[in-house]
């Protein structure tokens, strides 16, 4: 298998996801800022040019993060990142799917970056408030799930590196955690395979 990963993207969540499967993958750094997922080489992979994008051993590119987190899932069930039985499985992939395509996609991108969408600046503002309040209450939602636990269901699943990816951003948002999230996410943090996602993923970082 090989990843293809921006820094700071949420491509984190998938490498997270690989590093707790335990199988060997490459990493392929394809970085947003640099404009490298509208590469030719890389659009002839992926037409869509974004990320996270995965190459199955095999061939067969797949896109999209539910989608590849699903697939990681099922294809090595022995790392438990789904729960037995389907109503569960359901419940996962339905706050998978709200964290991107509800918390991210509608909240954190009009947050962090509203001048995609308009060059006004007052329209820029009012999209920025807008996003960081879908954000606001989305934490807060999270946070209800959590409830005491040290996950969002009672193991670790594709949800919680859907969370932490989007958590990572916080200072991008402009958005803090609340208190149980904070600690969620800082014990997330001490994960193994986070750690190792980390420290693989962002290669030029400094300590």
């Amino acid at each position: 298998m090989k990843l293809f990963h921006s820094p700071g993207s949420c491509s984190l969540g998938i490498l997270i996801l690989l590093e707790e499967i335990g199988q060997p993958y490459e990493l392929e750094i394809t970085n947003l800022q640099q404009g490298a997922h509208r590469q030719p080489q890389y659009l002839e992979l992926n037409p869509k040019g974004k990320v996270p994008a995965l190459m199955r051993d095999g061939g067969g590119m797949l896109t999209e993060f539910p989608v590849i987190a699903y697939w990681l899932a099922k294809s090595h069930p022995g790392a438990g990142l789904l729960p037995a039985g389907l109503e569960d499985e359901v419940r996962v992939m339905e706050l998978t799917e709200h964290i991107v395509s509800g918390l991210h996609m509608r909240g954190s991108v009009f947050a962090m970056v509203p001048q995609k969408f308009t060059a006004d600046a007052a329209a820029q503002a009012d999209l920025r408030q807008h996003g960081q309040e879908v954000v606001r209450e989305g934490f807060d939602r999270l946070a209800e799930q959590l409830g005491e636990g040290p996950y969002l269901f009672e193991d670790f699943t594709i949800a919680d590196a859907a969370a932490y990816y989007l958590m990572s951003w916080t200072d991008r948002i402009g958005v803090a955690l609340p208190a149980p999230l904070q600690s969620y996410y800082d014990a997330l943090t001490q994960r193994p395979a986070v750690a190792a996602a980390l420290e693989r993923g962002f290669p030029n970082a400094t300590a």
